[in-house]
């Protein structure tokens, strides 16, 4: 919570639930991965939050993106960005977005399968490609293991393969899972990756790109390393499996650029218990799972919590407003809030700058879209 977000919650006193930005924040986040990791390329994983505020911020502030689909690179050019600055991230895309993006002047795809490939092929000729290696994100609060990815003996072909269909092979990517908070990980995942670059250059197709993905740490309930922690890790594994021959680096922060600058303030709706037993209470707030908390999915990101009541606490779950079972937040992992909390009070969600409106559901169960400010 910065004193800019607390001003404006004071001040403006916005219907909730709603989220505010703190874009200060994102500009910090933004300097001091430059700053601890500086020769690295940083393409922001659009998909975190593609809010054109952010966007344009980045923009301005020289960086890189990491798009999904045809709307976020229209956003990224749309906000001044110039086409060899965006990378189109997503292994699954259809034919005709790729020609697009080509036509649009995008030159940097990634792949994972043959058949992606040979749409490249097609559809983007003489581009740059890279092969997503598959990881097993061990120690990733959000594991993006098996959807994405192959594994290297695969890749090596894929790669040999796109040489022969006209395009460039033209690095390695990985991703060790978002919010990854075991930094021996990305050792594990660069030493793959070397290899993968010694048996390619063994017939004659020298990589020339090391995409380290996402993954860096937004701060939710529990501690995580600072910035520098992680860029020092990134490099004694980089100058450990490649030496003094460091290939181009990119790195594509999400998460760990905006999670920060966020603070969703909601309210209170009901308080309950099952039984007259039961010392649990239920809290249901204004947002829920659809409304933008999609990664309380498995209680998985456990966001930190601030409310106004005081006093002893006691176990609570806490859930959405919709009329889904599965709109439960939190019960396994119980929260303890004050007794004397009560239907109307706020409670402010913090740390939720990434992958909450853009998860937002449109009119589930009527409920509008999450609505964002950015100050």
């Amino acid at each position: 919570m910065t004193a800019k977000i607390s001003r404006f919650l004071a001040e403006q006193q916005p219907e909730t639930p709603c989220l505010v930005v703190d874009l200060d924040v994102i500009a910090d986040n933004y300097n001091a991965l430059r700053r601890y990791l500086p020769v690295a390329k940083v393409f922001y994983a659009v998909k975190a939050n593609p809010a054109t505020d952010v966007i344009a911020l980045l923009v301005g502030m020289g960086s890189c993106f990491d798009t999904a689909s045809r709307p976020e690179i229209e956003a990224v050019l749309a906000a001044g960005a110039s086409p060899d600055r965006i990378s189109f991230g997503n292994t699954i895309k259809k034919q005709k977005d790729i020609a697009w993006a080509y036509e649009q002047g995008v030159r940097l795809f990634a792949f994972d399968s043959e058949a992606e490939l040979e749409k490249l092929a097609q559809s983007a000729p003489g581009s740059k490609v890279f092969c997503r290696l598959l990881m097993t994100c061990e120690g990733a609060d959000w594991p993006l293991s098996r959807k994405f990815g192959c594994d290297a003996e695969m890749a090596r072909d894929l790669l040999i393969k796109a040489r022969r269909l006209g395009l460039d092979p033209y690095g390695i990517s990985f991703h060790v899972g978002s919010q990854q908070t075991r930094l021996d990980q990305w050792d594990i995942a660069v030493g793959k990756t070397a290899m993968l670059f010694t048996a390619l250059n063994e017939v004659g197709i020298e990589l020339k790109m090391i995409n380290l993905g996402g993954g860096l740490p937004a701060r939710y309930r529990d501690d995580v390393a600072p910035v520098d922690a992680y860029a020092e890790a990134i490099m004694h594994a980089m100058t450990k499996h490649f030496g003094n021959n460091l290939p181009q680096m990119i790195v594509e922060p999400g998460r760990s650029l905006v999670g920060d600058s966020g603070v969703i303030e909601a309210e209170v709706v009901l308080i309950s218990r099952k039984s007259y037993d039961d010392d649990v209470r239920w809290i249901y707030l204004d947002i829920g799972k659809f409304g933008g908390l999609a990664e309380t999915m498995d209680e998985s990101i456990k966001y930190r919590l601030q409310v106004m009541a005081n006093g002893d606490t006691g176990p609570v779950v806490l859930a959405g407003p919709t009329c889904d079972s599965a709109d439960i937040l939190y019960e396994k992992y119980q929260y303890q809030l004050p007794l004397s909390l009560k239907v109307g009070d706020k409670v402010r969600i913090l740390a939720t700058g990434a992958y909450t409106t853009s998860y937002s559901a449109v009119n589930f169960n009527g409920f509008a879209p999450l609505k964002a400010y950015f100050i």
